[in-house]
Protein backbone atom coordinates (compact mmCIF):
# COMPACT_ATOMS: atom_id res chain seq x y z
CA UNK A 1 0.00 0.00 0.00
CA UNK A 2 1.32 3.43 -0.89
CA UNK A 3 1.75 5.78 2.05
CA UNK A 4 0.47 9.31 2.30
CA UNK A 5 3.28 11.79 2.02
CA UNK A 6 2.69 14.12 4.97
CA UNK A 7 -0.97 14.17 4.07
CA UNK A 8 -0.29 15.59 0.64
CA UNK A 9 -0.54 12.48 -1.51
CA UNK A 10 -3.39 12.64 -3.98
CA UNK A 11 -5.69 9.77 -4.67
CA UNK A 12 -3.67 6.90 -6.05
CA UNK A 13 -4.63 3.43 -7.04
CA UNK A 14 -3.42 0.96 -4.47
CA UNK A 15 -3.62 -2.03 -6.77
CA UNK A 16 -1.02 -3.39 -9.14
CA UNK A 17 -2.64 -1.93 -12.23
CA UNK A 18 -1.52 1.61 -11.38
CA UNK A 19 0.91 2.79 -8.74
CA UNK A 20 1.37 6.33 -9.99
CA UNK A 21 1.99 8.70 -7.11
CA UNK A 22 0.20 12.03 -7.42
CA UNK A 23 1.30 14.72 -4.98
CA UNK A 24 -0.85 17.63 -3.91
CA UNK A 25 0.72 20.97 -4.67
CA UNK A 26 -0.42 24.54 -5.07
CA UNK A 27 -3.49 24.88 -7.21
CA UNK A 28 -3.32 26.59 -10.53
CA UNK A 29 -6.28 28.63 -11.80
CA UNK A 30 -7.33 27.38 -15.22
CA UNK A 31 -10.80 28.89 -15.16
CA UNK A 32 -13.79 27.21 -16.77
CA UNK A 33 -15.42 26.83 -20.14
CA UNK A 34 -19.04 27.94 -20.16
CA UNK A 35 -21.46 25.35 -21.54
CA UNK A 36 -24.78 27.09 -21.09
CA UNK A 37 -25.83 24.20 -18.85
CA UNK A 38 -23.31 24.57 -16.06
CA UNK A 39 -19.54 24.86 -15.82
CA UNK A 40 -17.34 22.35 -17.61
CA UNK A 41 -13.74 21.72 -16.57
CA UNK A 42 -10.90 19.90 -18.29
CA UNK A 43 -10.23 18.74 -21.82
CA UNK A 44 -9.99 14.99 -21.43
CA UNK A 45 -11.59 12.59 -23.88
CA UNK A 46 -13.74 10.86 -21.24
CA UNK A 47 -16.81 12.80 -20.16
CA UNK A 48 -17.87 12.71 -16.50
CA UNK A 49 -20.86 14.45 -14.92
CA UNK A 50 -20.92 15.84 -11.37
CA UNK A 51 -24.46 16.19 -9.99
CA UNK A 52 -24.87 18.41 -6.93
CA UNK A 53 -27.58 20.57 -5.30
CA UNK A 54 -26.50 24.10 -6.17
CA UNK A 55 -29.86 25.83 -5.77
CA UNK A 56 -33.14 25.42 -3.91
CA UNK A 57 -32.77 24.56 -0.24
CA UNK A 58 -30.17 27.06 0.99
CA UNK A 59 -28.40 24.82 3.49
CA UNK A 60 -28.15 21.95 1.03
CA UNK A 61 -27.02 24.28 -1.76
CA UNK A 62 -24.22 25.63 0.43
CA UNK A 63 -22.91 22.08 0.83
CA UNK A 64 -23.23 21.44 -2.90
CA UNK A 65 -21.45 24.65 -3.83
CA UNK A 66 -18.57 23.83 -1.50
CA UNK A 67 -18.28 20.38 -3.05
CA UNK A 68 -18.40 21.83 -6.58
CA UNK A 69 -15.66 24.27 -5.63
CA UNK A 70 -13.51 21.40 -4.36
CA UNK A 71 -14.05 19.50 -7.61
CA UNK A 72 -12.91 22.60 -9.49
CA UNK A 73 -9.75 22.71 -7.38
CA UNK A 74 -9.12 19.06 -8.22
CA UNK A 75 -9.50 19.72 -11.94
CA UNK A 76 -7.29 22.80 -11.68
CA UNK A 77 -4.64 20.69 -10.00
CA UNK A 78 -4.81 18.09 -12.77
CA UNK A 79 -4.46 20.80 -15.40
CA UNK A 80 -1.53 22.46 -13.64
CA UNK A 81 0.46 19.29 -12.99
CA UNK A 82 2.37 18.01 -16.06
CA UNK A 83 2.81 14.60 -14.45
CA UNK A 84 -0.93 13.96 -14.43
CA UNK A 85 -2.82 13.35 -17.63
CA UNK A 86 -5.96 15.36 -18.30
CA UNK A 87 -8.15 12.32 -18.87
CA UNK A 88 -11.64 13.69 -18.27
CA UNK A 89 -13.97 16.54 -19.02
CA UNK A 90 -16.07 17.29 -15.94
CA UNK A 91 -19.55 18.77 -16.43
CA UNK A 92 -21.15 20.17 -13.25
CA UNK A 93 -24.94 19.96 -13.10
CA UNK A 94 -27.41 21.41 -10.59
CA UNK A 95 -29.93 18.90 -9.26
CA UNK A 96 -31.60 21.28 -6.83
CA UNK A 97 -33.05 19.47 -3.81
CA UNK A 98 -35.55 17.22 -5.63
CA UNK A 99 -35.46 13.70 -6.98
CA UNK A 100 -36.92 15.06 -10.20
CA UNK A 101 -33.92 17.35 -10.57
CA UNK A 102 -31.57 14.42 -10.01
CA UNK A 103 -33.39 12.33 -12.61
CA UNK A 104 -33.38 15.13 -15.19
CA UNK A 105 -29.71 15.91 -14.75
CA UNK A 106 -28.74 12.25 -14.87
CA UNK A 107 -30.69 11.93 -18.12
CA UNK A 108 -28.91 15.01 -19.46
CA UNK A 109 -25.54 13.52 -18.51
CA UNK A 110 -26.38 10.27 -20.29
CA UNK A 111 -27.52 12.22 -23.34
CA UNK A 112 -24.20 14.08 -23.42
CA UNK A 113 -22.26 10.82 -23.43
CA UNK A 114 -21.04 10.68 -19.84
CA UNK A 115 -19.10 7.53 -19.00
CA UNK A 116 -19.51 8.12 -15.25
CA UNK A 117 -21.79 10.12 -12.98
CA UNK A 118 -20.49 11.53 -9.69
CA UNK A 119 -23.15 12.44 -7.11
CA UNK A 120 -25.84 13.37 -6.24
CA UNK A 121 -25.75 14.03 -2.51
CA UNK A 122 -29.04 12.95 -0.88
CA UNK A 123 -30.02 9.30 -0.66
CA UNK A 124 -33.28 9.65 -2.59
CA UNK A 125 -31.49 11.62 -5.31
CA UNK A 126 -28.80 8.96 -5.58
CA UNK A 127 -31.51 6.34 -5.96
CA UNK A 128 -33.24 8.33 -8.68
CA UNK A 129 -30.09 9.19 -10.64
CA UNK A 130 -28.77 5.66 -10.11
CA UNK A 131 -31.80 4.21 -11.85
CA UNK A 132 -31.07 6.38 -14.89
CA UNK A 133 -27.39 5.46 -14.86
CA UNK A 134 -28.14 1.74 -14.59
CA UNK A 135 -30.57 1.98 -17.47
CA UNK A 136 -27.81 3.51 -19.56
CA UNK A 137 -25.23 0.97 -18.47
CA UNK A 138 -22.88 3.46 -16.81
CA UNK A 139 -21.72 3.53 -13.17
CA UNK A 140 -22.62 6.18 -10.62
CA UNK A 141 -20.63 7.17 -7.53
CA UNK A 142 -23.03 8.91 -5.15
CA UNK A 143 -22.24 10.85 -1.99
CA UNK A 144 -24.98 9.61 0.36
CA UNK A 145 -24.15 7.73 3.56
CA UNK A 146 -27.31 5.62 3.37
CA UNK A 147 -26.24 2.11 2.34
CA UNK A 148 -29.83 1.26 1.37
CA UNK A 149 -29.37 3.08 -1.95
CA UNK A 150 -26.15 1.26 -2.87
CA UNK A 151 -26.26 -1.55 -5.41
CA UNK A 152 -23.95 -3.07 -8.03
CA UNK A 153 -23.06 -0.16 -10.30
CA UNK A 154 -24.31 2.47 -7.84
CA UNK A 155 -21.42 3.11 -5.45
CA UNK A 156 -21.37 5.30 -2.36
CA UNK A 157 -18.33 7.44 -1.61
CA UNK A 158 -19.00 8.35 2.01
CA UNK A 159 -18.52 6.93 5.48
CA UNK A 160 -21.40 4.52 6.05
CA UNK A 161 -22.86 3.70 9.48
CA UNK A 162 -21.70 0.09 9.25
CA UNK A 163 -18.13 1.26 8.68
CA UNK A 164 -18.30 3.47 11.77
CA UNK A 165 -19.85 0.78 13.96
CA UNK A 166 -17.47 -1.95 12.82
CA UNK A 167 -14.42 0.25 13.41
CA UNK A 168 -15.68 1.29 16.84
CA UNK A 169 -16.56 -2.18 18.06
CA UNK A 170 -13.33 -3.60 16.66
CA UNK A 171 -11.47 -1.05 18.77
CA UNK A 172 -13.52 -2.02 21.83
CA UNK A 173 -12.84 -5.69 21.22
CA UNK A 174 -9.11 -5.09 20.81
CA UNK A 175 -9.14 -3.42 24.23
CA UNK A 176 -10.80 -6.34 25.98
CA UNK A 177 -14.45 -5.35 25.80
CA UNK A 178 -16.89 -8.07 24.83
CA UNK A 179 -20.37 -7.29 26.21
CA UNK A 180 -22.00 -4.44 24.29
CA UNK A 181 -25.32 -2.63 24.26
CA UNK A 182 -26.55 0.09 21.91
CA UNK A 183 -28.96 3.00 22.28
CA UNK A 184 -30.45 4.54 19.14
CA UNK A 185 -32.83 7.37 18.24
CA UNK A 186 -36.30 6.26 17.11
CA UNK A 187 -35.78 7.56 13.58
CA UNK A 188 -35.12 6.05 10.14
CA UNK A 189 -31.40 6.76 10.46
CA UNK A 190 -31.44 5.34 13.98
CA UNK A 191 -32.85 2.14 12.51
CA UNK A 192 -29.99 2.05 10.02
CA UNK A 193 -27.48 2.50 12.84
CA UNK A 194 -29.18 -0.19 14.92
CA UNK A 195 -29.06 -2.69 12.06
CA UNK A 196 -25.38 -1.87 11.48
CA UNK A 197 -24.71 -2.40 15.19
CA UNK A 198 -26.34 -5.80 15.21
CA UNK A 199 -24.39 -6.93 12.13
CA UNK A 200 -21.09 -5.73 13.57
CA UNK A 201 -21.71 -7.45 16.91
CA UNK A 202 -22.42 -10.70 15.09
CA UNK A 203 -19.44 -10.35 12.73
CA UNK A 204 -17.06 -9.66 15.61
CA UNK A 205 -18.62 -12.37 17.79
CA UNK A 206 -19.31 -10.01 20.65
CA UNK A 207 -21.99 -10.53 23.27
CA UNK A 208 -25.04 -8.47 22.33
CA UNK A 209 -26.63 -7.25 25.56
CA UNK A 210 -29.52 -5.63 23.71
CA UNK A 211 -30.56 -2.42 22.01
CA UNK A 212 -32.81 0.41 23.18
CA UNK A 213 -34.47 3.30 21.38
CA UNK A 214 -35.49 6.76 22.52
CA UNK A 215 -37.53 9.63 21.11
CA UNK A 216 -36.11 12.59 23.05
CA UNK A 217 -33.42 13.53 25.55
CA UNK A 218 -36.03 13.12 28.29
CA UNK A 219 -36.06 9.38 27.58
CA UNK A 220 -32.39 9.07 28.55
CA UNK A 221 -33.03 8.57 32.26
CA UNK A 222 -35.54 5.79 31.61
CA UNK A 223 -33.24 3.95 29.19
CA UNK A 224 -30.30 4.18 31.60
CA UNK A 225 -32.45 3.06 34.54
CA UNK A 226 -33.33 -0.13 32.66
CA UNK A 227 -29.68 -0.78 31.82
CA UNK A 228 -28.23 0.25 35.19
CA UNK A 229 -28.13 -3.21 36.81
CA UNK A 230 -26.18 -4.66 33.88
CA UNK A 231 -23.93 -1.60 33.69
CA UNK A 232 -23.16 -1.72 37.41
CA UNK A 233 -22.46 -5.46 37.45
CA UNK A 234 -20.22 -5.43 34.38
CA UNK A 235 -22.66 -7.46 32.29
CA UNK A 236 -22.41 -4.53 29.87
CA UNK A 237 -18.87 -3.22 29.45
CA UNK A 238 -19.44 -1.13 26.31
CA UNK A 239 -22.30 1.28 25.58
CA UNK A 240 -22.72 2.50 22.01
CA UNK A 241 -24.31 5.98 21.87
CA UNK A 242 -24.05 7.18 18.24
CA UNK A 243 -26.48 10.11 18.50
CA UNK A 244 -24.48 13.30 18.99
CA UNK A 245 -27.24 15.57 20.27
CA UNK A 246 -28.38 13.25 23.05
CA UNK A 247 -24.97 12.03 24.21
CA UNK A 248 -24.60 14.66 26.97
CA UNK A 249 -28.09 13.81 28.29
CA UNK A 250 -27.17 10.13 28.47
CA UNK A 251 -23.92 11.08 30.21
CA UNK A 252 -25.93 12.93 32.83
CA UNK A 253 -28.31 10.00 33.25
CA UNK A 254 -25.39 7.57 33.69
CA UNK A 255 -23.89 9.81 36.33
CA UNK A 256 -27.22 10.14 38.13
CA UNK A 257 -27.58 6.34 38.09
CA UNK A 258 -24.28 6.02 39.93
CA UNK A 259 -22.32 4.46 37.07
CA UNK A 260 -18.80 5.65 37.79
CA UNK A 261 -16.90 7.27 34.89
CA UNK A 262 -14.74 4.66 33.19
CA UNK A 263 -16.80 1.73 34.49
CA UNK A 264 -18.24 1.31 31.01
CA UNK A 265 -16.57 2.22 27.71
CA UNK A 266 -18.82 4.78 26.03
CA UNK A 267 -18.54 4.71 22.24
CA UNK A 268 -19.90 7.42 19.95
CA UNK A 269 -20.11 7.94 16.20
CA UNK A 270 -18.20 10.08 13.73
CA UNK A 271 -20.92 12.70 14.20
CA UNK A 272 -19.41 13.40 17.62
CA UNK A 273 -16.27 14.83 16.10
CA UNK A 274 -15.67 18.45 17.13
CA UNK A 275 -18.93 18.81 19.07
CA UNK A 276 -18.21 21.39 21.80
CA UNK A 277 -20.92 20.16 24.18
CA UNK A 278 -19.60 16.61 24.11
CA UNK A 279 -16.05 17.84 24.66
CA UNK A 280 -17.23 19.93 27.61
CA UNK A 281 -19.12 17.08 29.31
CA UNK A 282 -16.81 15.75 32.06
CA UNK A 283 -18.51 12.36 32.29
CA UNK A 284 -17.63 11.66 28.63
CA UNK A 285 -13.91 12.00 29.27
CA UNK A 286 -12.45 8.71 28.09
CA UNK A 287 -15.24 8.01 25.60
CA UNK A 288 -14.10 7.05 22.11
CA UNK A 289 -15.52 7.52 18.63
CA UNK A 290 -14.48 6.90 15.00
CA UNK A 291 -13.49 9.75 12.73
CA UNK A 292 -12.11 10.52 9.30
CA UNK A 293 -8.46 11.48 9.43
CA UNK A 294 -8.62 15.26 8.86
CA UNK A 295 -5.11 15.55 7.38
CA UNK A 296 -6.53 15.81 3.87
CA UNK A 297 -9.16 18.35 4.89
CA UNK A 298 -6.55 20.58 6.49
CA UNK A 299 -4.41 20.30 3.37
CA UNK A 300 -7.35 21.46 1.26
CA UNK A 301 -8.24 24.44 3.46
CA UNK A 302 -5.47 26.76 2.29
CA UNK A 303 -6.11 26.36 -1.42
CA UNK A 304 -9.85 26.58 -0.90
CA UNK A 305 -9.63 29.77 1.17
CA UNK A 306 -7.27 31.38 -1.32
CA UNK A 307 -9.58 30.63 -4.23
CA UNK A 308 -13.07 30.90 -2.78
CA UNK A 309 -12.72 32.39 0.70
CA UNK A 310 -13.79 30.72 3.94
CA UNK A 311 -13.50 27.06 4.84
CA UNK A 312 -14.75 24.15 2.74
CA UNK A 313 -17.58 22.01 4.01
CA UNK A 314 -16.30 18.69 5.43
CA UNK A 315 -17.85 16.86 2.47
CA UNK A 316 -15.72 18.89 0.06
CA UNK A 317 -12.94 16.33 0.42
CA UNK A 318 -15.27 13.67 -0.98
CA UNK A 319 -15.91 15.70 -4.13
CA UNK A 320 -12.17 16.35 -4.51
CA UNK A 321 -11.43 12.64 -4.12
CA UNK A 322 -14.17 11.63 -6.55
CA UNK A 323 -12.83 14.00 -9.19
CA UNK A 324 -9.26 12.75 -8.91
CA UNK A 325 -10.54 9.18 -8.89
CA UNK A 326 -12.49 9.77 -12.10
CA UNK A 327 -9.41 11.25 -13.74
CA UNK A 328 -7.14 8.29 -12.85
CA UNK A 329 -6.01 6.82 -16.15
CA UNK A 330 -6.53 3.20 -15.12
CA UNK A 331 -10.19 3.91 -14.36
CA UNK A 332 -10.94 6.36 -17.16
CA UNK A 333 -9.33 4.14 -19.81
CA UNK A 334 -11.37 1.19 -18.56
CA UNK A 335 -14.52 3.31 -18.62
CA UNK A 336 -14.96 2.73 -14.89
CA UNK A 337 -15.64 -0.97 -15.13
CA UNK A 338 -16.75 -2.76 -11.98
CA UNK A 339 -13.50 -4.69 -12.00
CA UNK A 340 -11.31 -1.63 -11.54
CA UNK A 341 -13.70 0.26 -9.25
CA UNK A 342 -13.90 -2.65 -6.82
CA UNK A 343 -10.22 -3.58 -6.64
CA UNK A 344 -9.68 -5.06 -3.15
CA UNK A 345 -6.64 -2.86 -2.55
CA UNK A 346 -8.82 0.22 -2.81
CA UNK A 347 -7.73 3.81 -3.22
CA UNK A 348 -6.12 6.57 -1.20
CA UNK A 349 -8.03 9.85 -1.25
CA UNK A 350 -8.24 13.10 0.69
CA UNK A 351 -9.93 11.29 3.59
CA UNK A 352 -7.56 8.33 3.55
CA UNK A 353 -7.84 4.77 2.29
CA UNK A 354 -11.20 3.53 1.01
CA UNK A 355 -12.58 0.84 -1.24
CA UNK A 356 -15.80 0.04 -3.03
CA UNK A 357 -17.49 -3.31 -2.49
CA UNK A 358 -19.22 -5.13 -5.36
CA UNK A 359 -22.62 -4.35 -3.81
CA UNK A 360 -21.94 -0.61 -4.07
CA UNK A 361 -21.10 0.07 -0.42
CA UNK A 362 -17.78 1.60 0.57
CA UNK A 363 -15.37 1.01 3.41
CA UNK A 364 -13.15 3.75 4.86
CA UNK A 365 -10.06 3.49 7.02
CA UNK A 366 -11.13 5.46 10.10
CA UNK A 367 -9.12 6.62 13.08
CA UNK A 368 -10.37 6.44 16.67
CA UNK A 369 -10.44 9.50 18.89
CA UNK A 370 -10.76 9.73 22.65
CA UNK A 371 -12.49 12.57 24.49
CA UNK A 372 -10.22 14.34 26.94
CA UNK A 373 -10.61 17.50 28.95
CA UNK A 374 -10.93 20.37 26.50
CA UNK A 375 -10.55 18.31 23.35
CA UNK A 376 -10.12 14.94 21.69
CA UNK A 377 -6.93 13.09 20.83
CA UNK A 378 -6.15 10.28 18.43
CA UNK A 379 -6.45 6.94 20.21
CA UNK A 380 -5.71 4.70 17.23
CA UNK A 381 -4.58 5.14 13.63
CA UNK A 382 -6.60 4.59 10.45
CA UNK A 383 -7.86 1.06 9.85
CA UNK A 384 -10.39 -0.44 7.49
Amino acid sequence: MLRLGAGFSALTLLAACDTSNFNFGSIGDTGQRPSGKGPVYGNGKVRVALLLPLSGDAALANVGISMANAAQLAMDYVAANPKIGDNITLAVKDTGASTQGATQQAQAAVGEGAALILGPLKAEQVQAAGAVAKGAGIPLIGFSNNAAVASPGVYLLNVLPETEVHRSLTYASEHGHRAVAGVFPASPFGQVQQAAFQRAVADLRLSNQGTSTFSSDRDAAGVVARLAPQLSSGQIDTLFLPDRASAPAFAGALQQAGIKPGKVLVVGSADWDGDPTILATPYLTGAVYPAVDDTGYRALQGDYAARFGGNPHPLATIAYTATILANASALANARYSAGVLTLPGGFNGRDGVFRFLPDGRSQYALIMKQVQAGGAVRADGPKL
